[in-house]
């Protein structure tokens, strides 16, 4: 099992203990009252996000909130409800609304938790160095936001007008278990830094922006250089024209690149699939990329900011071969959606 993160005790306002007590205090009164099966998740998040804009400071939020999620299995009917308040009273109200749902709902015959040989065990927790909490104050990210839109600004004199720029540190941490023997959680953190500017003037002004996103704000690009990345970007789609309709060779720069692989995960993921609503239905083993192209997912690159030790469900994570020499070797599935399609779950749940 993921081992907790000492650093969390100086960020989160409930501790890793607090959160299991939570979450086995849910599970016992789901027991009690009869649920087949249950799960149980409770987490807590908290940040600073500022904003600057033309030079002047425009917002500064800072955010901390936490909740108590609870699934309940009444034979093959599911029921969820969730809280903010973590007393007794509360999360066993929660509990009994979740328990009533289940009752009343329809039975689904693929509904339950994930198969008990899918679940990651504690020793298939692997720590995956997510958590990195930026300790900055306002004052501080105001002035990286500042220097960001300024540096964007002083590239050239075409530069206008500007968006904004802002500065984000989010943390947050979880703790989950269900009764089919799953128990983890861990903490993770993602900051950011980003700029909009505005290039020309009347009817020819052009808009481009660019950001930095890490686990680890000391990975962070400087914000001079994201501020002078988007000038130069907003700067040359100044003077921009149509082509004429043809057949030609493409070359995607990495935030296209980046959407069309979101368009083609979408397509194979379970709901999707069993919807019956993609247009890669039975796409398994079928070429959709040129020869040249393979996807894998590495859901264990250490510090990644789409790595995770197991999925929503507790099934462990495993790196794979998605696309192979251009054809579809895999889909991306729940444990739900693995039952509708009559498959095994990829540990794919919740993303």
């Amino acid at each position: 099992m993921t081992k907790p993160d000492a650093r969390a005790d100086s960020v989160f306002a409930y501790s890793r203990a607090a959160f299991e007590d939570l979450v086995d205090t849910a599970l016992a009164h789901a027991k009690k009252l009869g649920a087949t099966d249950a799960g149980a998740e409770a987490s807590e998040g908290c940040g600073l996000s500022v904003s600057v804009r033309k030079g002047e400071l425009e917002n500064v939020e800072r955010n901390r909130d936490k909740s108590l999620g609870v699934t309940i299995y009444v034979g093959q009917r599911r029921g969820n409800a969730s809280t903010s308040d973590f007393s007794r009273a509360a999360i066993e109200q929660t509990v009994q609304a979740a328990y009533d749902i289940a009752r009343f709902t329809a039975e689904d015959p693929v509904a339950g938790l994930p198969d008990a040989d899918d679940i990651a065990q504690p020793g298939e927790q692997p720590d995956l160095d997510l958590f990195h909490p930026w300790d900055i104050t306002s004052e501080q990210a105001t002035q990286i936001a500042l220097a960001c839109e300024n540096a964007a600004f002083a590239i050239d004199r075409r530069i206008t007008n500007s968006e904004g720029a802002g500065v984000s540190a989010q943390q947050s941490h979880f703790f989950s278990a269900h009764t089919r023997g799953f128990r983890g959680g861990y903490a993770s953190s993602r900051h950011s830094i980003s700029v909009a500017p505005i290039a020309g003037t009347g009817d020819n002004m052009q808009r481009d922006a660019w950001y930095s996103s890490m686990r680890d704000a000391r990975e962070l690009a400087a914000p001079e250089a994201i501020g002078r990345y988007a000038a130069e970007r907003a700067l040359a789609r100044l003077g921009s024209r149509k082509i004429s309709t043809r057949e030609c060779p493409v070359l995607f720069e990495s935030p296209l690149a980046a959407g069309l692989l979101g368009g083609f995960v979408q397509a194979v993921s379970g709901g999707a699939l069993y919807r019956r609503s993609s247009f890669l239905v039975d796409s398994l083993g079928k070429k959709v990329f040129a020869d040249h192209v393979d996807v894998t997912e590495e859901p264990h690159v250490r510090g990644g900011k789409g790595s995770a030790p197991f999925d929503e469900e507790g099934v462990r994570t495993r790196a794979r071969k998605v696309v192979d020499a251009g054809r579809v070797e895999g889909y991306f599935l729940s444990s739900y959606s693995a039952r509708k399609l009559g498959m095994k779950t990829t540990g794919n749940a919740g993303g």
